[in-house]
């Protein structure tokens, strides 16, 4: 046979609150006047318990002064403990002195509920100002702080702060002895509509915090993308936009732009400048084989370095040098001038040491039903 509940109306059940209340109070001042001594020294330790509590907190408020810089770890960590709330120092300090007094049972109850309230909801606050501080951390600096970690810290700081509290929720809920399955499994279920339902979104959400993480570029970046090229002009939480060289300004979705390959410009240490350079077959050995220190000579003479000078193969209408030269630097106006000055020089000194740049040029032979060639002029008469 099943036993039913049958709820108590409105006014049997303030009774009922009433009655409890009242024994409650009963109990605990029966409790104070059997225990005093043991509950005024309780409250001594207490206070000091406090006041260790408030120091500490104090020493992380210098510690995170946000007027200080660089922000270090050290700054990370004082500004998570700043946070530690009134509430959970009161609970902690009141928790390591309740077994000394004994309180009574329906006490000692109503402690451990409200500590392990005080606990958990602060363990979230600490690990939400963890998470933060390390975001702004690993973004400090150039133009990720001024422009997109300012704008995405908003949105950062709540979808974190809704993460790290709805977990919190779940455990303090468990602690206190409630089912917590159907409830996890609803959070499941929604937070697969939502990410289903804006999978392109957060998609570029997450690309740009990766930006934001990785830091492949940042504003004024000169890139390569694709078949792309341009500088960074703003990084955003949906899409980040360049401007091309011939002028047009590209708006690329984050996603889309993390998934090609990407060739920072700006972040090389040179710039190399390659040359395939042909002479005529008709060209002396002695003279062919000066010609890769002549090469390096003209190089280093225009202030590049020649990272290659070498006689590369035998092509069709002529002996194929490679020449490859590093510019110091990233700074195109500077390489182009000095390729320019190369160019010329090598011309120079090709004429005056007498060594030939071919044009393209190709023979066509005929020949005999037998194969004898059949040369294009009659042969030479003899005197």
């Amino acid at each position: 046979m099943r036993t039913v509940d049958i709820p108590l109306p409105d006014t049997q059940r303030t009774e009922k609150f009433m009655v409890d209340a009242n024994e409650m109070w009963r109990l605990t001042v029966t409790w104070l006047e059997a225990n005093w001594f043991y509950v005024l020294v309780a409250a001594i330790i207490a206070t000091g318990i406090i006041t260790g509590f408030y120091a500490i907190r104090r020493l992380g408020l210098r510690w995170s002064d946000p007027e200080r810089a660089p922000v270090t770890w050290l700054a990370i960590l004082g500004g998570a403990v700043a946070k530690t709330t009134n509430f959970f120092i009161l609970m902690v300090a009141i928790r390591m002195v309740d077994g000394y007094t004994q309180p009574p049972p329906a006490i000692d109850k109503v402690t451990v509920f409200l500590f392990t309230v005080a606990a958990v909801l602060q363990g979230a606050i600490w690990a939400r100002e963890l998470i933060l501080g390390t975001i702004e951390y690993r973004t400090l600096g150039d133009h990720y702080r001024s422009e997109t970690i300012m704008n995405a810290m908003g949105l950062i700081r709540l979808l974190v702060s809704v993460a790290v509290f709805a977990i919190a929720v779940v455990v303090l809920l468990d602690n206190l002895g409630v089912n917590v399955t159907g409830l996890v499994a609803g959070l499941g279920v929604g937070g697969i509509a939502i990410g289903l339902a804006a999978q392109g979104i957060f998609a570029d959400l997450f690309a740009a915090l990766a930006i934001i993480f990785d830091r492949p570029f940042s504003k004024g970046d000169a890139i390569s993308y694709d078949n792309s090229s341009g500088t960074i002009e703003a990084i955003g939480l949906k899409s980040t936009r360049i401007r091309a060289y011939t002028g047009e300004l590209r708006i690329i979705a984050n996603k889309n732009l993390l998934d090609k390959e990407i060739l920072n410009v700006t972040g090389r240490e040179h710039i190399r400048l390659p040359f395939a350079i042909g002479v005529a077959y008709e060209t002396p050995p002695d003279t062919l084989a000066r010609i890769p220190a002549i090469l390096k000579e003209l190089v280093e003479a225009e202030g590049g370095i020649a990272a290659r000078a070498s006689f590369e193969a035998f092509g069709p209408s002529s002996l194929d040098f490679v020449l490859l030269v590093d510019v110091p630097g990233n700074d195109w106006s500077v390489a182009h001038p000095l390729r320019d000055r190369l160019l010329v020089a090598i011309m120079k000194r090709f004429a005056a040491e007498g060594i030939t740049i071919p044009y393209p040029t190709q023979t066509a032979f005929t020949a005999a039903p037998d194969g004898t060639l059949i040369m294009p002029y009659a042969p030479a008469q003899s005197d």
